[in-house]
């Protein structure tokens, strides 16, 4: 890492509970790439100043995650297609002054479904109704599928996500199962107070198929060892991170690393 100077570019992660994922992602292929750049991640006091700093101080990346992928909508200057087709945004670069959003969460989710060749004919229980699981309902209808159910609390937000691609709606599991069960909720996420808590209840966890968490930190959330010690396979949140990682990577710098500068980078991120 070059000693930091007046020339550095900087680029940022906002969250309202930060990981060192992201920092540790980009910061080791910067490294590896001998690029005078630097990232940090931040818990915004207040949304709206954090994105006016990102202009102002010509910030040249901001990463967005939980609870604000919709918030910043209203304070970016231009929504591209892969942000505006799912009203969500996790990523926004920022070309002199003027900010533009995008959301490489629905490319991770879409890759992990192609590369682990999870069939379309399978039953899917998706768990959340915020920004993450608008990018995550999306890439399964693009890939097919069709007996989706949306589960959340919030009526107003579940309903709609769930009818916005032709899905189902249930506000709780109710003992509900499926071939596929995706955790899309911050519940065991470190920091958070659910920490310890399973997303799905353990009968949901034998009957499924393959178990999907992207909850990144930790990795091996509750849920995703409950999956292995029944003998699931799984899909973690910290596949997930890679992806989306890598894909503001190449929209902030320009640069696509190469897959073996990619799996250096990973294993770093991972061996906190």
């Amino acid at each position: 890492m070059p000693i930091l100077n007046k020339d550095m570019t900087l680029c940022i992660s906002l969250s309202a509970r930060p990981s060192n994922n992201g920092t540790r992602f980009h910061n080791h292929l910067y490294e590896q790439l001998g690029l005078n750049w630097i990232y940090k991640a931040f818990a915004p006091a207040n949304l709206e100043q954090a994105i006016a700093g990102v202009r102002g101080l010509g910030i040249r990346g901001c990463a967005v995650s939980m609870p604000y992928k919709e918030d910043v909508i209203a304070l970016v200057d231009r929504m591209d297609p892969s942000a505006l087709a799912i009203d969500s945004v996790n990523t926004i670069v920022n070309t002199d002054g003027h900010l533009t959003a995008y959301n490489t969460d629905y490319t991770a989710i879409e890759q992990l479904l192609a590369t682990n060749a999870v069939p379309t004919g399978y039953s899917v229980l998706v768990q959340g109704a915020g920004g993450m699981a608008k990018a995550t309902v999306a890439a399964l209808r693009d890939a097919g599928f069709r007996n989706v159910t949306v589960v959340a609390r919030n009526e107003g937000a579940g309903r709609a996500l769930a009818e916005q691609y032709g899905f189902h709606w249930q506000p709780a599991l109710e003992g509900a199962t499926a071939d596929l069960i995706i955790n899309v909720t911050p519940i065991g996420m470190a920091g958070g107070v659910e920490a310890d808590a399973l997303s799905f209840p353990q009968e949901a966890v034998d009957a499924a198929r393959l178990v999907f968490d992207v909850v990144a930190l930790p990795a091996e959330t509750p849920l995703i060892r409950a999956a292995r010690a029944a003998g699931k396979p799984v899909i973690t949140g910290a596949e997930v991170a890679t992806i989306q990682a890598l894909e503001q990577f190449v929209l902030y710098t320009g640069i696509r690393p190469s897959p073996e500068q990619v799996r250096a980078a990973e294993e770093f991120m991972r061996a906190q």
